[in-house]
């Protein structure tokens, strides 16, 4: 169980971070940079950004999840049923919010920024377009942040169980 457990925790942990970072630093600094010299497309420039990397994030988060599932079963004996059961389906939430976040959600906001022909920042903040794409990025939003929580729970389940294999067996 040991090294497939690490490499499998050490991956899931690596993609979590990398969500998190992505979240707190990516995105807000590239609307924040951007804003601050004034352009007139600086929202535009950065969501173009901040979109490439998100869709890294999403992709890799679905290619995980579907290592992590297939790897899972050659560690089923290591963890106790409702355990190894509450796993595969956290990890199953991970691939769906993640797939759901980059070709539905994602997918559906680059069709609106091109029916707004790249000029999203012009664009009125009724226009029908903008308010769907606003509602598509909360989804995203949702989405993403569903993703790292169900991560965040598998690797503490996964540390839970490593801390009673590690505990010496009371007689």
């Amino acid at each position: 169980m040991g090294f497939l457990h690490n490499l499998r925790m050490s991956l899931l942990s690596a993609w979590l971070g990398v969500a998190i970072y992505f979240s707190a630093v990516v995105a807000p600094s590239a609307f924040g940079v951007l804003r601050s010299f004034n352009l007139p497309n600086s929202s535009e420039v950065a969501g173009t950004i901040v979109t490439r990397t998100l869709s890294v994030v999403n992709t890799s988060g679905f290619g995980l999840s579907l290592l992590l599932l297939v790897t899972a079963f050659g560690l089923n004996r290591a963890f106790k049923r409702w355990s190894f059961i509450l796993q595969l389906l956290l990890i199953v939430v991970i691939a769906a919010a993640t797939a759901v976040g980059e070709w539905v959600i994602a997918a559906r906001m680059r069709g609106l920024r091109l029916a707004m022909h790249g000029q999203i920042d012009q664009v009125p903040l009724a226009d029908p377009n903008r308010l769907a794409f606003a509602a598509l990025h909360g989804y995203s939003v949702a989405a993403l942040v569903i993703a790292m929580m169900a991560s965040l729970t598998v690797i503490l389940l996964m540390l839970l169980s490593r801390e009673k294999e590690l505990q010496p067996a009371t007689k």
